[in-house]
């Protein structure tokens, strides 16, 4: 396929989005020579603002391979943003299938077509305190097992000092950096040969999130924590500790 495929649709967004995203933030965007030139792959990022999708897609539509996003099935469907989906080949994920494997049929019709397919593996914004990457869910490796295509780490930082996670209201000053930087192909080649079950996935989901917390690392100068936050995790610990401090004042009632 050609290097640059990019469309009416894509263009169209870039023209509207580009120009505020060029005034709001500066850029220190690294590792682009890792983007393959050709060839179907798939990115994984960190989420960490809800500006930070439109960020990265400035970043990687520069590299002159344009992500194609996974959203849900029905935005596809409504009006002129359903318009704006299909045309710019964002990728329709039916959660409602039964076949974990068949929710990504589309996002893996697309990587075998040869397109760049951009996953963010954490599902959602991170809820990790300090704002690094938590636990991924298993669609890119999934995806990668499957088309043993090549999973680029993309680390992005800078977007959530614009707009943190859940604010309302963007911090326009003083002017942000928005840093990028995407590391070698991860490699899953050990995951090949294996049999796709529940563990195999989670453990290829754990390379490919530690690939990405590297990348975070060496844009912040910092190390990430030894364990990743994961919301499962928490949620069992949230309700252990309410179950407990409803005990708690029940036994102090019964004291009383």
């Amino acid at each position: 396929m050609s290097r640059r495929r990019i469309g009416f649709w894509y263009r169209f967004a870039a023209v509207i989005c580009k120009p505020p995203l060029v005034v709001l933030i500066k850029r220190d965007w690294r590792g682009m020579e890792h983007i393959p030139t050709e060839g179907g792959f798939i990115t994984a990022v960190n989420h960490n603002s809800h500006l930070d999708p439109f960020a990265y897609a400035h970043y990687q539509y520069n590299t002159g391979r344009v992500p194609r996003f996974l959203a849900k099935s029905g935005l596809f469907k409504k009006g002129f943003v359903g318009a704006a989906m299909r045309g710019t080949g964002q990728i329709p994920v039916y959660r409602e299938s039964t076949d974990a494997l068949s929710a990504f049929r589309a996002a893996i019709d697309a990587v075998e077509r040869g397109e760049c397919v951009a996953f963010y593996p954490e599902g959602t914004l991170t809820r990790d305190p300090n704002g690094w990457p938590m636990t991924g869910k298993t669609g890119a490796a999934r995806v990668a097992l499957q088309t043993k295509c090549p999973v680029i780490p993309v680390a992005q930082w800078g977007a959530n000092e614009l707009l943190p996670p859940y604010a309302k209201k963007p911090n326009l000053f003083p002017r942000k950096t928005h840093h990028v930087l995407a590391g070698p192909p991860v490699d899953l080649s050990r995951f090949y040969d294996q049999e796709m079950t529940p563990e195999v996935l989670k453990e290829a989901t754990e390379v490919i999130m530690a690939a990405i917390t590297r990348q975070l690392e060496e844009i912040r100068g910092e190390k990430a924590p030894e364990t990743p936050y994961d919301p499962r995790r928490e949620r069992i610990e949230q309700r252990r500790r309410t179950k407990a401090q409803a005990e708690g004042r029940q036994v102090e009632g019964q004291s009383k």
